[in-house]
């Protein structure tokens, strides 16, 4: 079990976001990799109100921070709201690597854990981590390997990705042997599997409402590699096998998950990128002060679903943080 210690440093160098009103960002230079250099990005955009509480996001697989929406409505809860590009990912994405690019998640222990220590340099006594998806995951494993964090306070996760969205086989079989494949070939590539209509039901040139970029998260990501299955199948077989939290933990999913191979409306109804089922089994083998909410015809990332949904998903969020935090 690993601990951690506030740093005392003043972090002054902030830089205005591409985000604009009134999000700053602050680059780090971390260790180098099995890549070369690596640097990840911290996002922040103060509430209004004198405050000494924060949230600290981290996205998840083939994203970056753009959900200005969800920030401001931390702000208006009466917290600082702080988002993280990790490494490889969006603002920290470097010309000689490739993007999602991971073979451990413990590898982003390193700028998660100074993230945690940059905001309490600056003042914020009661931290919240929150991830979507992957980030779910990595925050969740994160809280477990960091159990004595005086840190962070509790967690939120967004449909986290505790298990892969294939079939009974594939999951007992094909991931694991890929796994295995992954120590020995990390950098051999297989296809995703994704599908383009979970981006197509996003951005505001397909189906979707929102504008982000396509660079840094583009509508379909044909292949990952054998070191990315690797590093999730790990991370998933510690949630499986169960675990223990000793801070608050939310987990929330959709109420449904969406297939097809033609676009339709019905991918804006649903998750169509995991299963809500696993989701929703998963998180019942974490113990500790959990709770498991399902949002009605939510979305994969539920703050992106339709008004309707992602208010009753907000609700949902601050009823639980104004429970467990003061």
């Amino acid at each position: 079990m690993k601990t951690e210690k506030s740093t005392n440093t003043s972090h002054t160098d902030y830089f205005a976001d591409v985000l604009g009103d009134g999000f700053n960002r602050l680059t780090r230079v971390h260790a180098p990799d099995y890549e070369g250099a690596v640097i990840s990005t911290l996002i922040r955009r103060h509430s209004e109100m004198p405050s000494k509480k924060a949230m600290l996001y981290i996205h998840g697989f083939n994203d970056y921070f753009f959900q200005d929406e969800m920030a401001k409505k931390f702000n208006a809860e009466g917290y600082h709201f702080y988002a993280l590009d990790l490494r490889k990912y969006g603002r920290s994405h470097l010309s000689h690597q490739k993007l999602n690019n991971v073979r451990s998640l413990l590898e982003y222990d390193e700028e998660i854990t100074l993230a945690l220590q940059i905001m309490r340099s600056e003042n914020n006594n009661q931290t919240i981590l929150m991830g979507h998806s992957t980030g779910g995951l990595i925050v969740t494993n994160y809280a477990k390997n960091h159990e004595n964090s005086p840190l962070f306070n509790g967690v939120i996760c967004n449909s986290p990705f505790y298990e892969f969205n294939l079939s009974l086989l594939k999951r007992n079989i094909g991931i694991p042997v890929l796994s295995i494949l992954g120590k020995y070939f990390p950098n051999k590539p297989i296809a995703s599997g994704l599908s383009k209509f979970y981006g197509y039901s996003l951005h505001k040139d397909k189906f979707g409402e929102w504008n982000y970029s396509l660079i840094w998260k583009p509508n379909n990501i044909t292949h990952v590699n054998f070191g990315f299955i690797r590093a999730i199948h790990k991370a998933q077989k510690i949630i499986k096998k169960g675990i223990t939290l000793k801070v608050p933990l939310l987990v929330m999913h959709s109420s449904q998950s969406v297939y097809g191979n033609q676009w339709s409306e019905k991918f804006k109804e649903g998750d169509a990128v995991l299963n809500h089922h696993h989701i929703h089994k998963y998180a019942h083998h974490i113990k500790g002060d959990v709770t498991n909410i399902k949002i009605e015809n939510g979305m994969h990332d539920l703050f992106l679903s339709k008004k309707t949904v992602r208010d009753e998903a907000y609700q949902k969020t601050f009823e639980w943080m104004r429970l467990h935090f003061k």
